[in-house]
């Protein structure tokens, strides 16, 4: 046995993570620090074997489901290649194009698409109370279209992103930077600046800034979430970082000052998004069908966003940071100084030189989407690794 995967392999016989066998993944802060770091150890088992030409196709048939009600590009694909990893085909559900239009209810939608689906990967992150209470309509349906035989199995539902948090994006920026400064355990005391930046665009997810302090603040880290006045994000995962914070030994604070934030931080994490108050406005709006009041809102919103052009990411704030080298961190797409727009979240040479760093903190997701599903597919993930590495099909002749 290659010693690497048997690495992999005795952490999984370590660690108790029983109950994510045939589960759901909906928020990271729901899940034990076991079940988080069997995810890890899963991901990196997965990337392992696929850049050793291992094959870690463990259905020979099956559908991944995708829904997305938001636009995507390496979410997407992350999951369509988590999918695929693991030998199942993806089929997309375009809701244009389906009888969700006609009126048919989501239990129903639900077990229509899943006779023969192992899992479905859902985005729904524009409207507050609206994206992670549908997820769990979902699997609400599928459970019962199960428990009555309609359905051989139960799909496994995995949140690509929702009104509350973005854990695929989130745990693939924690393994990032878990590679990056050389285990969790160097991660004690690291300072993570989660800081709001400048966007000419209106209405962006707090997923991202939500994940990140629900999910880096149980590592023992010094976690500072930074915005204007008037920019809060949702009060519950502001209680779920402190509680994190206090049982890992780290700490969580707020400031309205990015400078604060970026003072000897080791991770950076410029990134706009929609105030909490004025989310759930729009959300109300939509809801009401009041287009006028939309478009005040847009109006409104981009005319205080202008308010706070100083609030980016540039080389004078990155040479304030931990040496001037902190880990620069973005879900991407970023608005880019004179590339994507004329002001926005990050200084084009700060951008350029992150680039790489970058790419490899996006490589991260396909491991991570698939580590979940792995986890809750197979009885017992570290045996099945076992039999992946024995049996050691090529993944591709050479």
């Amino acid at each position: 046995m290659d010693k690497t995967l048997q690495g992999y392999i005795d952490k999984l016989n370590s660690l108790n993570f029983k109950e994510m066998y045939e589960g759901d993944f909906f928020l990271t802060w729901e899940k034990t620090d076991d079940e988080i770091e069997a995810v890890f150890t899963v991901a990196d088992a997965l990337r392992y074997m696929r850049e050793n030409n291992i094959s870690t196709k463990v259905f020979e048939s099956g559908l991944g489901i995708s829904l997305f009600r938001d636009n995507s590009t390496r979410t997407r694909f992350s999951f369509a290649s988590a999918c695929n990893l693991l030998g199942l085909e993806v089929q997309d559900l375009d809701e244009g194009k389906s009888q969700i239009a006609h009126g048919e209810t989501v239990r129903e939608t639900a077990n229509m698409i899943s006779f023969m689906a192992d899992v479905i990967g859902i985005r729904d992150d524009m409207y507050i109370g609206k994206g992670n209470k549908y997820m769990h309509d979902v699997v609400n349906a599928v459970t019962q279209g199960h428990e009555a035989g309609v359905l051989e199995q139960k799909p496994t539902l995995v949140n690509l992103q929702c009104d509350i948090d973005h854990p695929t994006q989130c745990m693939a920026d924690m393994l990032h930077i878990i590679h990056t400064f050389g285990g969790p355990e160097n991660l004690k005391g690291k300072k993570i600046a989660m800081t709001w930046a400048y966007s000419p665009s209106y209405g962006k997810p707090l997923s991202v800034p939500q994940g990140v302090i629900g999910l880096m603040s149980r590592f023992g880290m010094e976690v500072v979430l930074a915005h204007p006045e008037g920019y809060e994000i949702m009060p519950e995962v502001e209680e779920v970082a402190k509680k994190n914070a206090l049982a890992s030994g780290g700490s969580f604070r707020k400031t309205n000052s990015m400078a604060d934030a970026f003072k000897d931080a080791d991770i950076v994490y410029p990134k706009s998004w929609a105030p909490f108050a004025a989310m759930e406005k729009r959300t109300n709006l939509y809801a009401e069908g009041d287009t006028d009041g939309i478009k005040a809102l847009e109006k409104e919103l981009l005319a205080q966003n202008a308010e706070h052009k100083d609030w980016c990411c540039t080389e004078e704030l990155m040479s304030t940071t931990r040496d001037g080298k902190a880990l620069y961190l973005h879900c991407l797409p970023a608005d880019i100084n004179g590339v994507s727009c004329e002001d926005g979240e990050v200084a084009e040479s700060v951008f350029d030189r992150y680039r790489d760093p970058l790419y490899k903190q996006a490589s991260y997701k396909p491991y991570i989407i698939a580590a979940m599903i792995f986890l809750a597919k197979q009885a017992d993930p570290a045996a099945t690794l076992e039999a992946l590495a024995q049996k050691n099909t090529p993944r591709h002749m050479k």
